[in-house]
């Protein structure tokens, strides 16, 4: 079923019970909640291009932060990467501080992220990464924090974080895309939500999809694993897998979000899949590419000489439907996302369709999808040990 020029979507070959799901959806959708404003193409962004466009001049800037704070800015970069003529370092992990990633003064932009202000990981990175002569731009909550005390003493710029939207909600608002007018992309082309909800297959692949992943709960089948072909998307399911991991985890129910990177892991995982435990469901992911590499060999001995002039994407794409072809025939639970354009409005698209989805799921599970209660124990044991 086709949403749009981008994407074609197929779901889960059952049907589970729909009841109340369309009434769930339209009160979400019509609900003043903050994330789903900032779907629209009418979210006012906590800055102003003009205020910005003097950032524009930096060709390497660095991004500090954590979790939701950073992933959903990595997924644009890594998804449109060939559109980006600038140079993005992710500072998501302690580990990633050396001595080599140090800047010179004056040569890249710091965008720092952190809602709450407090983030202990981001203030680690920003401590040992940044100067006061670097330019340097804070993204955080209107309230008293070390990010906020900090930005006023280094005299650096100050984005609002949305109050009302969480790191991991955060990909759409300012969050996400002040990186992404850096990047040179266009805010207004990821905001899809309008187009979309006129779209009936959408609606009706939405909560198909959400029924249908509820039966597979009720079936003890809690793993949710992506069988990912394109590369550029690893951030993209990592950014979901947050998503998926802190929404619904909670009061001893949720999905279990693995990422798996095909086809390298038909050498080590595929086995497992079709033959061992059968409390998995499945997602299959692929980007059909305009062009890729050749096999020209001539010397190439004749038992494989059918792949003369085949290029990567044949023999990716060959594998893709080959998987789907047996995964059927073993009555294995799956649905697939075939993107076919690689743009803002695809990207936007499937962040869209995963954020109602997380949200809708949410409501069908009885959780609340916007906190993360056990997250905040870390935190305070962290800071009770350190201090």
């Amino acid at each position: 079923m086709k949403f749009s020029r981008g994407v074609s979507f197929q779901g889960f070959k059952f049907t589970g019970n729909q009841k109340n799901l369309k009434n769930q959806l339209k009160k979400i959708l019509s609900s003043k909640n903050e994330v789903i404003k900032s779907l629209r193409k009418s979210y006012k962004d906590s800055f102003s291009k003009k205020k910005i466009s003097n950032l524009k001049k930096y060709s390497e800037i660095s991004l500090i932060g954590m979790g939701g704070s950073s992933l959903g800015s990595r997924s644009i970069y890594s998804f449109l990467n060939e559109k980006i003529k600038k140079k993005f370092t992710f500072f998501d992990n302690l580990s990633l501080i050396n001595n080599k990633n140090k800047i010179k003064k004056n040569k890249r932009l710091n965008i720092i992220v952190s809602k709450s202000g407090n983030t202990l990981e981001t203030i680690t990175n920003l401590n040992i990464y940044i100067k006061k002569t670097h330019k340097n731009i804070f993204i955080t909550e209107n309230k008293d924090s070390y990010l906020n005390n900090l930005a006023q003493k280094l005299k650096a710029d100050i984005i609002s974080h949305n109050n009302f939207i969480g790191g991991r909600f955060s990909v759409l608002s300012e969050v996400g895309m002040l990186p992404a007018e850096l990047m040179g992309l266009n805010p207004i082309k990821f905001r899809q939500l309008n187009n979309l909800i006129k779209d009936k297959n959408f609606i009706k692949s939405l909560i198909s999809n959400v029924s249908n992943t509820v039966s597979l709960i009720n079936k003890k089948k809690t793993n949710s694993v992506i069988l990912n072909y394109d590369e550029k998307s690893s951030d993209l399911f990592l950014w979901y897998q947050q998503l998926i991991a802190e929404s619904l985890g909670k009061k001893g129910k949720g999905i279990f979000p693995i990422v798996s990177t095909m086809p390298k892991d038909n050498h080590s995982l595929l086995q497992l899949y079709l033959d061992g435990t059968k409390n998995n469901f499945y997602t299959f992911f692929y980007v059909k590419e305009k062009s890729s590499k050749k096999i020209i060999n001539d010397g190439m001995l004749s038992k494989f000489e059918f792949l003369e002039g085949k290029s990567i994407e044949d023999i990716k794409f060959a594998q893709y439907r080959a998987t789907q072809n047996i995964f059927k025939r073993k009555g294995l639970p799956f649905r697939s996302f075939l993107v076919n354009k690689r743009n803002e409005e695809t990207l936007g698209f499937l962040f869209t369709f995963f954020i109602l989805e997380t949200i809708l799921l949410a409501k069908a599970i009885k959780v609340e999808a916007f906190n993360q209660p056990a997250v905040e124990l870390i935190k305070i044991e962290t800071n009770k040990i350190i201090s």
